[in-house]
């Protein structure tokens, strides 16, 4: 069971590297935020990125596959408790293939901020993900202003104090 989950992230992944689409990186932090529709884990709408300007967008892309998300997940509800109030908006995207394991990686790692779906991976595609997870701090101007890949403990205290920065300045 494990194996074909690791082959299935390496065929995601290489998919992911095929595509045609500039990756958002480094260097792309100044450009607008890619507008995207997302959905919730039963379909119906929720959110589109354009929607939440005047507020700072954490988005995190991330599969049940992944171990590191694991590990993310905590750090994204603190964050979203300690910082809703003052602007913050934490957006977990979810690429799984099948809703299902999304929604048993969920039981197992809840979490109190919105869950999207990206059934098409359009939107995946637009901010060109190339690594689970992947995260775009969007200011609130709806302008990328940090890329970031994987998830390491020991980066949470940097990601938090650019969150803190961004809710900071004013529109």
């Amino acid at each position: 069971m494990f194996m074909i989950k690791r082959i299935k992230s390496f065929v995601f992944v290489g998919l992911l590297l095929s595509l045609t689409i500039t990756p958002v990186t480094a260097e792309h932090v100044g450009d607008v935020s890619p507008s995207c529709a997302l959905s919730a884990l039963d379909g119906t709408a929720m959110h589109n990125l354009e929607e939440l300007q005047g507020k700072v967008v954490y988005v995190d892309f991330w599969a049940s596959w992944c171990p590191p998300c694991v590990k993310s997940f905590p750090f994204l509800t603190q964050l979203n408790h300690d910082l809703k109030d003052q602007g913050l908006q934490v957006i977990g995207v979810n690429l799984d293939e099948k809703i299902a394991d999304a929604e048993t990686f969920l039981e197992k790692f809840p979490v109190n901020f919105s869950i999207a779906v990206d059934a098409d991976k359009q939107c995946a595609k637009d901010f060109g993900v190339i690594a689970m997870p992947s995260s775009y701090l969007i200011d609130r101007k709806g302008v990328i202003r940090h890329v970031h890949q994987g998830f390491r403990p020991d980066e949470a205290k940097d990601l938090r104090a650019a969150i803190e920065y961004l809710l900071t300045e004013p529109l």
